[in-house]
């Protein structure tokens, strides 16, 4: 069954790129304006052969994990006080739901004012996207724990760390999973405006260079190197993850 979902989907790209062809070759749009799959991959390959392509995704990739491991981090802990402490969920909770509204993109100005022109300020940006879905998926996560589980661990002598560690972060799972998975979508489009907007390296970088330079090809190009990275992650990481915790616990 999984290797007839792979086959549909090859099937659907290659569709894609075919139709993607013709349009270019009737000439609807000139090529300054649509063109051609062979024009963008050309591009692609120029970009590769100079290394500014893969200096570029090396260098996004590098901030987003940097971003990212930070949100994870910062939301799991912010996430379980808020599911343990009343207090703080009355007060810090409704500041998150608050904040989580916010698109990342917004973060920019006072990044740029805080960090400057820096890795910082766009390891900010990501950051500060992500960490948001992950403390909320964390607290719903707690909250949905069987109380009388915790009791049972608090009543076998686990208690503090050893009960955040070894009962509530494995029984929560399944919810964090999910709520990395949401932080890591929000921190890889998070990365790649802040880019944009820093005009400091980076996949964003080029995406910038190929307008400011009225390269469509490289426009192009660069958002489906984004877009190809998006699935690869997805499809290799998080997914399998998800399956793997998903059966494990009985979900799936």
């Amino acid at each position: 069954m999984a290797k007839n979902y792979t086959v549909h989907r090859i099937g659907f790209y290659i569709g894609i790129i075919a139709v993607w062809q013709i349009i270019a070759m009737i000439g609807i749009w000139p090529d300054n304006i649509f063109p051609s799959p062979y024009e963008v991959a050309e591009d692609l390959f120029y970009g590769g052969i100079d290394g500014s392509l893969f200096y570029g995704i090396a260098t996004s990739m590098l901030r987003l994990s940097v971003g990212l491991a930070i949100a994870i981090a910062g939301g799991v802990v912010l996430g379980i006080f808020m599911a343990r402490i009343e207090v703080v969920n009355q007060t810090v909770g409704s500041l998150v739901l608050g904040l989580q509204s916010i698109p990342s993109i917004a973060w920019v100005p006072i990044a740029i004012l805080w960090f400057g022109l820096t890795d910082g300020g766009i390891i900010f940006v990501t950051a500060i996207g992500a960490i948001f879905a992950v403390t909320i998926n964390t607290y719903t996560g707690v909250k949905n724990i069987d109380p009388h589980f915790i009791e049972a661990a608090r009543n076998m002598g686990a208690k503090g760390t050893q009960l955040i560690t070894a009962v509530l972060i494995p029984a929560a799972f399944p919810y964090m999973i999910s709520g990395f998975k949401q932080g890591w979508a929000f921190a890889w489009r998070g990365v790649i405006g802040a880019e944009i907007l820093f005009s400091f390296l980076g996949l964003g970088f080029l995406l910038n260079a190929g307008r400011s330079l009225n390269d469509v090809s490289q426009v192009i190009g660069i958002m489906v190197v984004i877009m190809g990275i998006g699935l690869l992650v997805d499809g290799i990481i998080f997914k399998r993850l998800e399956t793997k915790v998903m059966s494990r616990w009985g979900l799936r």
